[in-house]
């Protein structure tokens, strides 16, 4: 017996057909949406582990401007300790200066000149006092600039005339008012200069 399919085949492979492709068309969607999810997973777990180095640098970023400011504050405690150190340090020198100043002048100062008044401010000394002739008045200005350790840039200020009878109406003798300014030199400078001042001598030995 011969059987004979009557039923419509094509059309209805074509429709297995359709609802393969859709079915594959609806699997790769899925398989689609699943990766676009992990993908999506990913970048959030990335933004979020970038997020939490940024907050470590940020807290790490603060705590270092804590330690930037906390130097800085040392360092300008350690300045105001150095700078009374040294205002320490200068009175300490401030106070034998003057000695220096007395004997220096005794050393320098030649016969025939009488010092009346020394008066101090700072580096800066001025002297007066009465001489015999302006020459000697010249030998204290050459012997301050040349023969002193401890004085330096000396400047004549004023000299005149002047008349003193020493006691005595019917004697007069010819003086000469001067007043001459210099600079005394601190210690430190002052052992440099007697050491410049020694090399030659050493030398010619």
């Amino acid at each position: 017996m011969i059987l004979i399919n009557l039923l419509p085949h094509r059309e209805e492979k074509r429709k297995l057909r359709k609802q393969a492709f859709f079915a594959g068309l609806g699997l790769s969607a899925l398989a689609g949406l699943v990766l676009l999810m992990l993908w999506y997973g990913l970048i959030q777990q990335q933004i979020s582990a970038q997020q939490a180095r940024n907050d470590k640098l940020a807290q790490a970023i603060l705590a270092l401007d804590e330690q930037i400011k906390s130097v800085a504050t040392l360092k300008e405690e350690i300045d105001a300790l150095k700078a009374r150190q040294r205002a320490v340090e200068n009175l300490q020198t401030d106070r034998n200066m003057p000695v220096h100043l007395l004997n220096e002048l005794v050393r320098q100062t030649p016969e025939g000149i009488v010092l009346k008044s020394i008066r101090q401010e700072g580096a800066d000394v001025l002297i007066a006092g009465q001489a015999q002739s302006n020459e000697r008045v010249s030998e204290l200005l050459r012997n301050t600039a040349n023969n002193s350790p401890w004085l330096e840039r000396p400047e004549l200020v004023e000299i005149k005339a002047s008349a003193d009878t020493g006691g005595d109406k019917k004697v007069t003798q010819k003086l000469f008012d001067f007043s001459v300014r210099v600079v005394l030199k601190r210690p430190g400078e002052a052992a440099e200069s007697a050491s410049a001042a020694s090399a030659p001598r050493k030398a010619g030995v």
